[in-house]
């Protein structure tokens, strides 16, 4: 397995906070290894030859079409890469997986499905299957003979996946566990053949159970009639004393938690990655479009604000494929140090991913967020025919909404990724706390000058201005109201925008940073270009969300003092950027597609 482009060093999770990386040290597009492009050719080619002409056919629900590609996906190892070789898998990286997903996402209802299967309907057993259900189930999910699909979410529960009101009784025999409930919003569940179902044990242990469709005593509802992704499956599933053998019991009993709540992040990071991919086939059609279009005697691509439009659209990939392959790449570092021969190696693992919770969250969020952005402008680009069925902007429009849905809201994961960074500060497990008295003393003592050298020296200082801001709002917050922080949604979810533009902001940069080392600042001006463009938008949106903090938190002349650290801290000088867009959204019209060469 060529993975050795992939960092060696261990990074901890949240630790970009308070670190300052190296270009080195972070994982890139540019560094895929030869297996990695392979393998992205696959699925591009499997998306452009196999998925795309059977779009109408699977919108209008034809599952036999979607049975049929899951079936070549598995032929061509597509949905086996996290399967371990033993059990008909390829066992390769998350590299790898998120490449796949990324490819695959030309057209959202069958990826919708095929991540479905290949992650939450088939990674439970994965990493918390026994050697029995390993050997009976993952064999057959890597080829696609049988469709994996994930049972959570409730009517009365769904981000509150603790609240399930599914029961699990085990029979007087002992041979069964008699499941009754409704799960809700079940992607797959009019053809998947496996079902990992999440019950209470005698309405308190919750736990989770590997349910076969031809077990007695569950059926499947109606098909729900969707706003978008109608080309996948979505019902209700019914448990009326159902029939589940002790043996599919998985993982521990009243350890369902851990199961739902890891499985996710995996989730997480590949929908960012799906995400990434669907805003390429966006901003190629709304380029093609663009530059047939005419209006007022030339074509509509040269208008400045329909070109601001594609250099935005074009700026967000970039971003978000930073973001994705940095976060894979710490994950895959991570998991080379695990010894796969070792008993403890499933638990090893599961503890490697969710080292990256709040990293997995932000992709989820950041770039759920960006496919809407990007979709919504596809929309006004055509105007018009964009509400038209006939024309792709509509039903990428459409398709895009789930996305902030899917895996746990973006409500759910803003207040995931403050959640998770606090309650580390608190164990000592991240020094978030000496950070931001160290800042707050800083402050105090009046402006520093960071004088920094070297390739994007004053993007970087921009960088170290983003962590001090976020640093500064999280010290007043938790200043004012300690431990009752968690009770402060509105707080928490500004703490995690700063800290998601962060993130971005960081990873942009060091991606760019990295291509200058190799190619020379030249080559490198049209990342460059997107790199400032994206910090102009970023360094605006944590300012606003420090405001909005610090006046949540602090009044009078105590407010004053704070704003006027707040402007210090947020003061730069403004690139460019309508001479950057104009560079960019020139290179994107002139390819008729997103690229950086």
């Amino acid at each position: 397995m060529a993975t050795t482009a992939i960092p060696t060093t261990k990074i901890s999770g949240g630790s970009f906070l308070l670190d300052d990386r190296r270009p080195e040290e972070v994982f890139t597009p540019e560094d895929f290894s030869e297996q990695h492009q392979l393998i992205g050719q696959t699925a591009e080619e499997f998306a452009v030859n196999e998925i795309l002409p059977n779009v109408e056919k699977i919108e209008h629900k034809d599952f036999s079409v979607t049975r049929d590609l899951l079936k070549k996906a598995g032929e061509l190892g597509l949905s086996g890469v996290e399967i371990p070789e033993a059990y008909g898998g390829l066992e390769m990286d998350k590299v790898t997986a998120a490449v796949i997903a990324d490819h695959i996402a030309k057209y959202a209802g069958f990826a919708t499905t095929w991540g479905g299967h290949t992650g939450i309907g088939t990674l439970p057993i994965v990493y918390f299957g026994t050697e029995g259900q390993k050997k009976k189930y993952l064999p057959r999910l890597a080829a696609g003979e049988i469709v994996g699909a994930y049972a959570l979410s409730e009517a009365s529960s769904g981000s509150d996946a603790m609240n399930c009101r599914t029961k699990a009784t085990l029979s007087s025999d002992g041979k069964y566990y008699i499941l009754n409930g409704e799960k809700m919003w079940i992607t797959n569940a009019g053809f998947a053949d496996l079902f990992t179902v999440f019950a209470k044990i005698d309405g308190e242990k919750f736990s989770a159970f590997l349910v076969e469709k031809g077990f007695p005593g569950i059926s499947i509802g109606a098909e729900e009639h969707k706003m978008g992704i109608r080309g996948s499956s979505t019902c209700p599933v019914i448990l009326n004393d159902c029939k589940v053998p002790v043996e599919n019991l998985l993982g521990e009993i009243g350890k369902g938690h851990v199961i739902a709540f890891n499985i996710l992040n995996v989730g997480r990071f590949k929908l960012g990655a799906m995400c990434v991919g669907g805003a390429r086939v966006a901003i190629e059609h709304s380029i093609a479009y663009a530059k047939q279009r005419k209006a007022f005697n030339k074509v509509i691509a040269d208008f400045g604000l329909v070109r601001e439009k594609i250099a935005n659209m074009a700026v967000g990939i970039y971003t978000g494929e930073s973001l994705v392959y940095r976060t894979v790449g710490m994950m895959d570092a991570a998991l080379n140090e695990v010894d796969k021969s070792s008993p403890d190696a499933a638990k090893e693992t599961r503890k490697a991913i969710e080292e990256y919770a709040v990293e997995c969250s932000i992709i989820k969020v950041w770039g759920s967020e960006m496919i809407d952005y990007v979709a919504d402008e596809m929309v006004q680009i055509y105007a018009g025919y964009g509400f038209v069925e006939e024309y792709p902007a509509e039903r990428t429009y459409r398709d895009a909404r789930i996305n902030r849905i899917f895996e746990g809201t973006n409500e759910i994961n803003r207040l995931i990724i403050t959640g998770f960074l606090l309650k580390r500060a608190m164990s000592g497990q991240l020094p978030l706390m000496p950070a931001i008295k160290k800042l707050m003393d800083e402050v105090l003592s009046g402006p520093s000058s960071d004088e920094l050298d070297g390739p994007l020296a004053e993007e970087s200082k921009l960088v170290g201005q983003a962590k001090k801001l976020g640093l500064f709002a999280a010290g007043a917050a938790t200043q004012k109201y300690m431990q009752a922080i968690q009770d402060q949604q509105e707080i928490m979810g500004a703490i995690a925008d700063m800290t998601i533009e962060t993130y971005a902001m960081e990873s942009v940069v060091l991606r760019t940073q990295k291509i200058i080392q190799a190619k020379g600042e030249n080559a490198a001006a049209l990342p460059l270009a997107m790199t400032r463009v994206y910090l102009s938008q970023a360094m605006g949106k944590i300012e606003a969300a420090a405001k909005k903090v610090i006046a949540a938190v602090a009044d009078g002349d105590m407010l004053r003092t704070q704003l006027a650290i707040l402007r210090r801290l947020a003061k730069y000088e403004p690139f460019n950027v309508i001479e950057l867009r104009q560079q960019i959204a020139q290179k994107m019209i002139e390819r008729g597609k997103y690229g950086i060469a």
